[in-house]
Parts: C-alpha cells; sequence; structure tokens
C-alpha cells in the first residue's frame, strides 16, 4: 500500500523522554486527532528513520510499543497500519479542547468555618499484589525526616498547613504526572489524602446520593463496591474481559438507567491483571461525556509495568473531562506509607477538598514534604528502576514455577504489570475447602469469591507474589499444586 505522507513530527532530544516514547506520542496524538485514520498505513521503519535522523531500531521499539497498546497493528507482509479496532475518532482542535468542561452532577460539600492481612501461622501468604517492604528506602526517607527537622523555619511545617497536602509534594506531583502520566494538574487542584482508600471514600461523598447507580468491574475491587453501597450507591457491575470492562454491557445499562460513575483499573485492572486497550479507553471516554458519568480511575500500581507499552492515564486525553484520577506511594514505597492523591474537575475537586477538611485537618506534612524531598532528589526514581527490576524477575520465576507445577491443569497469563497474577482452572474447585486444605500447610491466599460481587467464586484466583521472595515463591506455588492435586484425588 502507498504511504504517501512525509512526516512532519517535532522531536525533542531535551524533554525529559526517550526518542522512543516521542515517536509513539507524536503518533498517537495525530491519531487521537483525526489524522491518521483507522487502517491508515504508517510510513516503514527504514523510511521514518531516516525522515527523523534516528536510528531503525528506535521506530521499531516505537511500533511496538503503538502495537502493544493497540493503537496500530502489523500485517503480514505489508507493514504497520493504524489499529482497524479503534473506534472512529473525533478530534478535538486546541480551542475546543479548552471549552469543554466536565457535564456530570455533584454533590456539593460547604466547607465549615476552620477555629487484607495475613492470619497468624501462615508462613507464605499469595495476598492481593502487596509490594516488598523490605524494599523501601526507609534509611533515604528517615534521612530526609532529620532533615526536615533540623532546618531553620522548621515550624512552618510543624504547625497547621494547607488541607490539600503539602505545597512541594503538590508541585513535585504535577511535574510527575506531566512527565509518566501524560497529563497536566494544577497543584492548586490536588488533594494529598492518606492513601488511595481515603480519595476513594472522599470521592463516594462528593459524587454520590441515595438511590444514584454506580457501575463498577465484574470480577473486580470489594471494598469499593461496599464503599458505594455503603454511601447509598445501587451498585451495578460489568463484566471484565482481555481489554478490560465490557463497553457495550455498560452502554447497554446506560440507555436504561442514569449512570453516576463508572469505577474503573484500566491500567492492572484488579484482579484479573488485564490492560485496558487504547479502543475501550476512546470508547469508555465517549460514554462518559455522552451520558453524563464520572469515571473514577483507580490506578493503583502505575510504576509496575514491564511490557513493551506504557499505557498512559486515562485522564491524559483530551477527552477526560470526567475523568477523577486516583493514586498513591503505598505500592511504590510501602504499604505503611500512606500518602494517596487526587485530581479531577475543579467543582469536584473544589468541594472534595472542603469535605476532607472537615473530616481530616490535614495530612501528614513531614512524610510529604520528606517524599516530595526523595523525588526531587532522584531517590524515588532510582528506587522504581529497582523495584521494577526486581519484581520482573519474581513475575518471570512465578510464570516458571506455574508452569513446572501446574501443567496444564490452569491457564495463565503473564501479567504485562502489577504484582499479582491471575490463574484460572479448567474446572470449577472448592475454593473454600481448598483454602481451608492449605492453611493446615501454612499457605494463605484470598477468597476468590470475594472478588465477584454475588460472592460466588468462579474458576480464578489472583496470586500477589511482589512480597514474596525466591524461595517462598517456589515453594509456595509448589504447595499449592501439591494440595490442589491431592485434594482432586480424595
Amino acid at each position: 500500500m502507498i504511504r504517501p505522507w512525509k512526516t512532519t513530527f517535532n522531536i525533542s532530544f531535551d524533554s525529559g523522554k526517550t526518542i522512543v516514547e516521542e515517536i509513539a506520542a507524536s503518533i498517537r496524538e495525530e491519531i487521537v486527532k483525526g489524522r491518521l485514520e483507522r487502517g491508515a498505513p504508517l510510513p516503514g521503519t527504514r523510511t521514518l528513520a531516516n525522515d527523523l535522523g534516528v536510528n531503525r531500531k528506535t521506530v521499531v521499539f516505537a511500533y511496538e510499543s503503538l502495537i502493544a497498546d493497540g493503537w496500530a497493528e502489523a500485517r503480514l507482509k505489508s507493514g504497520t497500519f493504524v489499529s482497524d479496532k479503534l473506534p472512529e475518532i473525533k478530534g478535538l482542535n486546541t480551542e475546543e479542547a479548552v471549552k469543554m468542561e466536565s457535564n456530570f452532577e455533584i454533590r456539593e460539600f460547604i466547607s465549615a468555618p476552620l477555629t487484607e492481612k495475613p492470619t497468624p501461622g501462615n508462613l507464605i501468604f499469595f495476598n492481593e499484589g502487596a509490594p516488598d517492604a523490605n524494599l523501601a528506602p526507609l534509611k533515604e526517607l528517615s534521612r530526609a525526616y532529620r532533615r526536615i527537622l533540623d532546618r531553620q523555619g522548621k515550624w512552618r511545617i510543624l504547625g497547621y498547613g494547607d488541607e490539600r497536602g503539602d505545597l512541594k509534594l503538590r508541585e513535585m506531583l504535577t511535574l510527575f504526572l506531566s512527565r509518566d502520566r501524560g497529563f497536566h494538574a494544577d497543584p492548586e487542584n490536588i488533594c494529598i489524602t492518606k492513601g488511595s482508600q481515603m480519595a476513594l471514600y472522599l470521592t463516594a461523598r462528593v459524587l454520590i446520593n441515595h438511590g444514584d447507580t454506580v457501575v463498577v468491574e465484574n470480577p473486580g475491587y470489594p471494598a469499593v463496591r461496599r464503599l458505594f453501597a455503603e454511601n447509598g450507591a445501587l451498585v451495578k457491575t460489568v463484566e471484565v474481559d482481555q481489554e478490560g470492562i465490557d463497553i457495550n454491557a455498560l452502554e447497554s445499562l446506560c440507555k436504561n438507567d442514569k449512570i453516576k460513575a463508572v469505577y474503573v483499573t484500566p491500567h492492572h485492572q484488579f484482579p484479573t491483571t488485564v490492560t485496558m486497550k487504547a479502543g475501550r479507553r476512546i470508547e469508555l471516554l465517549e460514554l462518559s461525556i455522552k451520558y453524563s458519568f464520572a469515571i473514577i480511575e483507580d490506578d493503583y500500581d502505575h510504576e509496575y509495568h514491564f511490557g513493551a507499552g506504557n499505557n498512559l492515564a486515562l485522564a491524559s486525553s483530551e477527552m477526560a473531562v470526567n475523568v477523577i484520577y486516583i493514586s498513591s506511594y503505598s505500592k511504590l514505597i510501602a504499604p505503611a506509607i500512606r500518602v494517596g492523591y487526587i485530581t479531577g474537575p475543579n467543582m469536584f475537586m473544589k468541594s472534595l477538598i472542603s469535605l476532607r477538611a472537615q473530616i481530616d485537618r490535614q495530612g501528614d506534612n513531614i512524610l510529604e514534604h520528606a517524599i516530595a524531598d526523595l523525588m526531587e532528589d532522584g531517590t524515588i526514581g532510582r528506587h522504581a528502576k529497582k523495584a521494577v527490576s526486581i519484581y520482573r524477575n519474581r513475575r518471570d520465576l512465578m510464570e516458571k514455577c506455574l508452569t513446572k507445577d501446574f501443567g496444564t491443569i490452569l491457564n495463565h497469563k503473564r501479567p504485562e504489570g502489577g504484582l499479582a497474577y491471575w490463574i484460572e482452572f479448567n474446572e470449577k474447585i472448592d475454593f473454600n475447602k481448598y483454602a481451608e486444605l492449605l492453611k493446615r500447610k501454612h499457605i494463605q491466599i484470598v477468597p476468590p469469591e470475594t472478588f465477584y460481587n454475588d460472592g460466588l467464586a468462579r474458576f480464578g484466583m489472583r496470586l500477589g507474589y511482589g512480597s514474596l521472595n525466591e524461595e517462598e515463591l517456589e515453594n509456595g506455588i509448589k504447595t499449592l499444586a501439591e494440595v490442589y492435586n491431592e485434594m482432586k484425588g480424595q
């Protein structure tokens, strides 16, 4: 097929991104703006490399990233094309994007005046996907604490602060989100919370009126279903497949009922670990505008992505006018570090910050400032790079153990990221009995039925590997297989 167009990408060699990321981002922008339509051919890798003055392998890696994220597809002996699976994209010019406003209703709060845990005795716990606390940069964090307390003017940080959280941390988050998550957030429009769970609670309180319908993934995060229900929501579920939440099923719900919000974990779906592909992301954003519902994006472990693609946050899209973005440092540093953050549309954040001031005057200023210092001096970045390498090795080891010890008994797909596997047995088993037999061997798993709205387990279960060392992984998987075979033989 003829590829007549000459590339006009503006590639900056000092943007802080790799050339691979810049090339992929430029092509992605052309697709989103509608200048590259579905099925359109991309330039040959040699041609594009010559046009840009880069190595051909650089272009190959950029194309692989686009293919992994669902933006492009490779056709045998034909080349690389914009994916046919993408929906028709109605590009927005800059002026239109600036004028767009969120169009969902909120529950407004006015600010008041201001005057799964391991069971004892279990040696190996395949949790929901917690990080290894032994990797946490505690020495660096401790030194940062001491530096803050030794500074002149330390009284400022020891007094009452901004209910939104430490300003320096919010400023560092603005840089971080722009560089790593692909979107700009004003420091004035970010609220630091005590973990993502607090951010979810505040969101539910601001959004939900009694009787509102909220949609969650199935299987999904059980705590959020309970949270929404306790705040008066009618919780409905939509199934998840290999590309994320079922958009057709979601739209059917929208046609029959007024949906207030949709909660998703697009980067690594909880619990199945699948990554929502580009087409689904665009369709979800379009539905949120068409039917005026909020999207609650829980980006709980974005740092741990091991594949060729690096999906940006849903909030990075110019169509993300209804997206509320939540993340935290609990997975990156340690669960005990209760520092999360949330950002979203201005009117929503104004109400949320007022509510936060009512229930929790402020966060831990010293901890927040210490984390900001570690972000500034590069400690957090170096820790993330080291942790990703370790967790990638543990993920690969777990895949080998599952294949060796279980064989064809179960199905599993190596996750693109995150700290857990989703495995499915080829036939239904009694998970209650299985869990009880495992406890006798001092092995603990997360009850699979908790992931489903009806409380009934299917074929699969989630096995977190991040907090287990090599010996624990090998012995744990071996025991899982032995107990399963013993149970089936009874």
